[in-house]
């Protein structure tokens, strides 16, 4: 198998096997990520991914599921990825789901007639790295995008009957603008019909752009206490009909398969639960401070 590191998989896809079509992220200019900083983007040859499906059918001939691999493998033009997916049916006979990865902005190029084809190859769902729904943020980290953006692109997967996650990243926005940033994701996600809404959280990683702010005095990141505080604003104001991960909240039990029915409970145990000292333990140990 041909892969380049780092590999990344989405940790809640019962998904396997993971095939590489592309390498690196089309972006890679996100302030406060370096997973694909030295990957430069590209897109693999034909024949490589033919080979590593080839290796795939001789140890999962009747695999039922397969994950895109890199970071936006959906970065593709529709052309290519109509060839990638015929030819992991030619292989993989089997495969009834595929996943990926993906940005929101992997989607402007694609009518919803295109994306309805892929549907039909096979495209279940996607997972789209949004972070936030508030211009300033979304300027701030360098996303590349703007808010109308993201339930531009959704109407489209919801036309072409792809399902898909939001990711939101608690504390991007520092502490200034984060009652912002919680609010104006919530109207944004609502305006969206997303089967799972994904909340992470900031970790200043060592190399990123954010944490030599944050050093300079020039990003003022939350405490744990304030990253409680702000994913309570976004739940209070998140109204969407979804199921709710919470991850990198390791001292809480948030995620839950219905948002709507479950959010009263897990508003008031946002904060309440919330092992404070836990949760700075764990940063600590990722982060660059």
């Amino acid at each position: 198998m041909h892969f380049t590191e780092p590999v990344y998989r989405h940790p809640y896809w019962p998904t396997w096997p993971l095939i590489e079509i592309t390498q690196g992220c089309s972006h890679n200019r996100c302030e406060f990520c370096t997973m694909y900083r030295d990957v430069r983007f590209g897109v693999k040859p034909m024949e490589v991914i033919e080979s590593d499906l080839a290796e795939i059918a001789q140890d999962m001939p009747r695999a039922k599921t397969i994950q895109l691999l890199s970071g936006d493998p959906l970065a593709l033009p529709y052309s290519k990825l109509v060839q990638v997916m015929e030819n992991i049916h030619e292989y993989l006979p089997d495969i009834e789901r595929i996943y990926a990865v993906c940005r929101v902005d992997n989607f402007r190029n694609k009518t919803v007639d295109e994306l309805m084809s892929l549907h039909e190859l096979g495209l279940e769902e996607v997972s789209l790295g949004i972070e936030s729904g508030n211009d300033w943020t979304l300027d701030r980290v360098n996303k590349g995008y703007l808010a109308k953006d993201v339930p531009e692109q959704c109407a489209k997967l919801d036309e072409a009957g792809i399902k898909y996650w939001l990711t939101f990243m608690n504390g991007i926005a520092g502490h200034e603008h984060s009652h912002n940033h919680a609010v104006h994701t919530a109207d944004v996600f609502n305006r969206c019909n997303p089967s799972t809404v994904y909340v992470t959280s900031l970790a200043l990683f060592p190399g990123t752009p954010l944490l030599a702010d944050a050093e300079h005095g020039e990003f003022d990141p939350l405490s744990e206490k304030s990253l409680l505080v702000e994913l309570r604003t976004l739940l209070e104001h998140l109204d969407t009909d979804c199921a709710l991960v919470t991850h990198h909240t390791a001292s809480l039990n948030l995620s839950t398969p219905d948002f709507l029915r479950d959010k009263e409970r897990i508003l008031d145990e946002t904060i309440e639960n919330g092992n404070i000292e836990l949760l700075t333990l764990k940063r600590s140990l990722k982060t660059g401070l």
